[in-house]
């Protein structure tokens, strides 16, 4: 490695906890480190949600993985002036969303079922009522898991997309040089591009999560330093622990 590691840029904003593991690794390698999302969502537009012909009431059952994508959905609703009925079953993937969806409806506890937070868990539950006509109201990205976990149990997903992701403008953010830039998701890959088409990797470390990004890095020609997660570094900081333990003395 030309040069030491010190600024590194992680694309998602800051943890709230003061021990988060970024915080230690700072601490113990001296590193500079700035967190920035690299990307935020927004709602579609009543006109927008249009042009995808979903009619909501021929769907007899809803699947929520966020609060945002309730919002939007109810948001919809209203909008189209439609009332979901009374017997409509709800499929949520945590106890905090099916709380949230309150917000909008009385829920009656056997139109309501809730998972552990994993998607595979709403999946099973869900195969008792398969006769059920689901729509999956979601982002632009990472809905492929619901719709596959839900095929496991040869059940139909309608996927019905209420918000999208949109990059933000980095300009003032990448103004800065950083020796190290950590991706989570191929949508921050492409906002660098949107707002850099001709940008260059250079000595720049790149590190990924997921095998997806990974496939997105790859894609846009960047060079993966860390990729994880894998047996030895199950996590962000953990792959970049190892990889400054191989690379740079303390």
């Amino acid at each position: 490695m030309a040069q030491p590691i010190r600024t590194v840029l992680i694309s998602h904003p800051a943890p709230p906890d003061e021990n988060s593991p970024y915080h230690q690794l700072a601490r113990e390698w001296n590193l500079e480190i700035d967190f920035h999302s690299f990307v935020h969502v927004e709602g579609l537009s009543t006109s927008e949600f249009r042009k995808q012909n979903i009619s909501l009431l021929e769907h007899t059952a809803i699947i929520f993985t966020n609060k945002f994508a309730i919002d939007q959905f109810f948001k919809i609703c209203k909008d189209l002036r439609v009332e979901m009925p009374v017997d409509t079953k709800y499929f949520c993937v945590s106890d905090s969303t099916a709380k949230y969806l309150q917000k909008y409806i009385v829920i009656r506890k056997r139109k309501l079922y809730v998972g552990d937070k994993k998607v595979e868990q709403i999946a099973f539950i869900a195969k008792k009522h398969a006769k059920e006509k689901f729509l999956f109201p979601s982002g632009d990205t990472n809905r492929s898991e619901v719709i596959e976990s839900f095929a496991v149990y040869n059940i139909k997903v309608k996927f019905g997309m209420v918000y999208k992701t949109v990059p933000n403008d980095l300009t003032e953010i990448m103004s800065k040089k950083y020796d190290m830039i950590c991706f989570f998701a191929p949508i921050s890959i492409e906002a660098v591009f949107k707002n850099f088409p001709d940008y260059q990797q250079g000595d720049v470390i790149v590190a990924v999560f997921g095998d997806l990004t990974a496939k997105a890095a790859e894609a846009a020609g960047l060079r993966i330093d860390i990729r994880v997660p894998s047996p030895e570094a199950p996590s962000m900081t953990t792959g970049i622990d190892l990889f400054l333990q191989k690379k740079q003395p303390k």
